[in-house]
């Protein structure tokens, strides 16, 4: 069930029309429910792996509490790191390994037949082991107390608005909100409402119309040349980020309606004046999950700098694996970890945080977005071949002249309403930035008028949902973070 599907829309409409007349324990048990039904809609059998994971996180975490000694709580930790990564091995990393392991040996000629899994991948499966695995971690550290409600902490894991792509929710800030009883309040509607549309608008008018081109460039490009691969990663920039932060903003505002809060999972990351502050806005969940879950235990900055700067090359390297089974991805997390590497390399300590001019701001940023957008080429790829394909013909322009950049511009098309879409994607994408500008700069007369005056901020949702029926692209595409 899509959040961009009609079944979505009328799936929310009936839960939020029930949910609110119910007492606060029938809310609990209606909105369980909710998120089984609303996860078992892609595959019925797949809910008992999340029933698994809950099931051994409840109790793992019961026995962390009661234990006695350092090595008990020590076992019970691994019985949920091998339960949950466990299940996450099986089902979205067992053929990856196998096909590499066939890859090797047939450099030797050996006959040797690697086993595969035929198997769906889960959808969300990366997001909800993270989540109940940070659960456990912290208990295990003491950094809270076990969930001794099991349909709280059932809800904790299955919760439906961010179970298939995040944010990945701490059980310290979410698990919490589950005891208190939600009642309706307007301004959580029509804030919620606002942070809905604004996701539609990004995944359906943005991410949906660039993707064909994206799609069709990258689906095999060796039948083009440098412009469309420029163009093509550039598109492919502004649509990974309108599918994900759309699928965000569409998880906050339908949970901010009922109730609850969700962390920001982004925030106007293409603004970032270095790749370091990218990370701090771009998944942010995520990255800050790998800080407190991986860095930080391997030593983090406390180590001397050779090995600092190690374990920030094997915490990308492991965040591009946990993206997808694909050495592009492995690719892409490394090639991030280089820029940090070579970023602490180059840039002089007391230099980090100091002031910059505007203008320098500015260089900044654009380097950083195109680093990032050089980077996004390997994760888009179907391979490493064609990564470097696409890489090393970044720079092939047959002819520079009317004919040319009109076939870059629509690379297997012609016609006049493709055109238009070209130059309504264009304008649109200049609408976003402009906002996330707005949003940037803070205190402005457009953001004062925004917050005080509801009239205002009618008028302004009344013309982004004319813009999302116009200029929507309403097949149904799915978003682009349910692979991992």
């Amino acid at each position: 069930m899509l959040f961009n599907s009609v079944q979505f829309l009328v799936f929310f409409t009936v839960v939020a029309g029930v949910y609110f007349f119910l007492p606060r324990r029938g809310k609990l048990v209606f909105l369980l429910l909710a998120s089984y039904w609303f996860y078992m809609s892609w595959k019925v059998e797949y809910a008992l792996l999340i029933v698994i994971s809950t099931l051994v996180d409840y109790w793992v975490a019961l026995g962390l509490f009661r234990a006695d000694s350092r090595a008990k709580k020590r076992w019970l930790l691994v019985l949920s790191l091998f339960t949950n990564l466990g299940i996450l091995f099986t089902f979205k990393y067992f053929n990856f390994i196998s096909a590499s392991f066939q890859d090797l040996v047939n450099l030797f000629d050996a006959s040797y037949q690697s086993p595969v899994l035929k198997v769906l991948l889960p959808v969300g499966i990366s997001f909800y082991t993270f989540q109940t695995l940070s659960y456990t971690i912290d208990v295990y550290r003491g950094d809270r107390e076990p969930e001794r409600n099991l349909l709280v902490f059932a809800l904790y894991v299955s919760f439906f608005p961010q179970l298939v792509a995040g944010p990945i929710e701490r059980s310290t800030h979410l698990l919490p909100q589950f005891h208190t009883d939600k009642r309706f309040e307007w301004s959580r509607l029509t804030s919620g409402f606002a942070l809905v549309l604004w996701g539609y608008f990004l995944k359906l008018v943005i991410a949906d119309q660039l993707g064909p081109y994206v799609d069709e460039v990258f689906g095999s490009p060796r039948g083009y040349s440098g412009g469309h691969f420029l163009l093509a990663s550039y598109f492919f920039a502004f649509q990974i980020f309108g599918d994900f932060a759309g699928y965000s903003c569409i998880a906050i505002g339908v949970a901010r309606m009922l109730g609850y809060d969700l962390m920001e999972n982004f925030r106007r990351p293409y603004f970032s004046r270095s790749v370091r502050e990218f990370w701090t806005r771009w998944h942010i969940s995520l990255s800050s999950w790998f800080r407190d879950y991986l860095y930080i235990p391997l030593g983090g900055n406390r180590r001397r700098q050779a090995r600092n700067l190690l374990n920030v090359m094997l915490v990308f390297v492991i965040s591009g694996l946990w993206h997808g089974a694909n050495w592009t991805f492995v690719a892409w997390g490394a090639l991030h970890g280089a820029y940090l590497v070579a970023g602490r390399w180059l840039t002089p300590p007391g230099a980090r945080d100091g002031k910059r001019s505007g203008l320098m701001n500015l260089v900044n940023v654009f380097i950083t977005f195109n680093l990032v957008v050089f980077a996004w080429i390997f994760f888009r790829a179907e391979s490493l071949s064609d990564a470097w394909y696409i890489v090393t013909h970044l720079a092939d322009f047959p002819a520079i002249n009317a004919g040319y950049l009109a076939n870059v511009v629509l690379p297997f098309t012609n016609d006049y309403s493709s055109i238009s879409m070209f130059a309504s994607c264009l304008f649109f994408i200049g609408v976003m930035e402009a906002v996330h500008g707005l949003q940037e700069h803070g205190n402005n007369s457009l953001t004062r008028l925004w917050a005080r005056s509801g009239l205002f901020r009618a008028a302004c949702l009344v013309v982004l949902l004319n813009v999302i029926l116009l200029f929507g692209n309403f097949d149904s595409n799915s978003f682009i973070y349910f692979q991992f």
